[in-house]
C-alpha cells in the first residue's frame, strides 16, 4: 500500500438474539442502528430495503429456525470497496430449509418474506452452518452510487 491509499475499512456487526418476536424486532432495530451510523442513512430507499431484508430473515429464523433454548445470530458486513451490505442470519434448524414459495399465501402461515427478500436482494441463499448444527440464510444488497456508504470514524460493536 502506497502513502496516498487508504486503508480498505469493511465494517461488521454480530450478536446473538432469542429465537423469538422480540429477539427479530430487536435484531432489527440493531440493524437499522447500524447501517445509519456506517453512511446508510435513516429514510434512504437503500436503508429500507436492506432493513425489510435484515427483518425478514430474522423473523424466519424465530419461526421456522427456533430450537428450544437456542438463539439466531445476526451479522451485518458492509465492504464500502464494492458498496455491499451482507445480511447473514444463523439458526440451528439445518433441516428446515428456505424456499421460495410459487405464490404468497394469505392463510396466516406466510409465503411473503422470501419473496420480498428475493426482489430486494440482489443476491441470496442459504449455507450449511460452518460452527454447528442449522444454516445460514444470507442476502446482499449494493447500496446505489450516491453518498457515503461508510463513514470515518467508529463503527458499531466489531465481531
Amino acid at each position: 500500500m502506497t502513502a496516498t491509499q487508504s486503508p480498505v475499512t469493511v465494517h461488521r456487526f454480530t450478536m446473538c438474539f432469542s429465537s423469538t418476536p422480540r429477539g427479530a424486532r430487536l435484531a432489527r432495530r440493531m440493524c437499522e442502528h447500524c447501517l445509519d451510523a456506517w453512511g446508510v442513512p435513516y429514510d434512504s430507499d437503500a436503508h429500507d430495503a436492506v432493513t425489510l431484508v435484515a427483518a425478514e430473515l430474522c423473523a424466519n429464523a424465530g419461526r421456522h429456525g427456533h430450537v428450544a433454548g437456542r438463539d439466531f445470530r445476526l451479522r451485518l458486513t458492509v465492504t464500502p470497496a464494492t458498496r455491499t451490505v451482507r445480511i447473514e442470519v444463523t439458526d440451528t434448524r439445518g433441516e428446515s430449509l428456505p424456499r421460495l414459495p410459487a405464490t404468497a399465501t394469505d392463510d396466516g402461515e406466510g409465503g411473503r418474506g422470501l419473496l420480498l427478500v428475493a426482489a430486494l436482494a440482489d443476491r441470496w441463499g442459504c449455507t450449511p452452518r460452518p460452527d454447528g448444527p442449522g444454516k445460514t440464510v444470507w442476502a446482499e444488497y449494493t447500496v446505489g452510487t450516491t453518498g457515503p456508504v461508510a463513514r470515518s470514524g467508529p463503527s458499531a460493536t466489531p465481531s
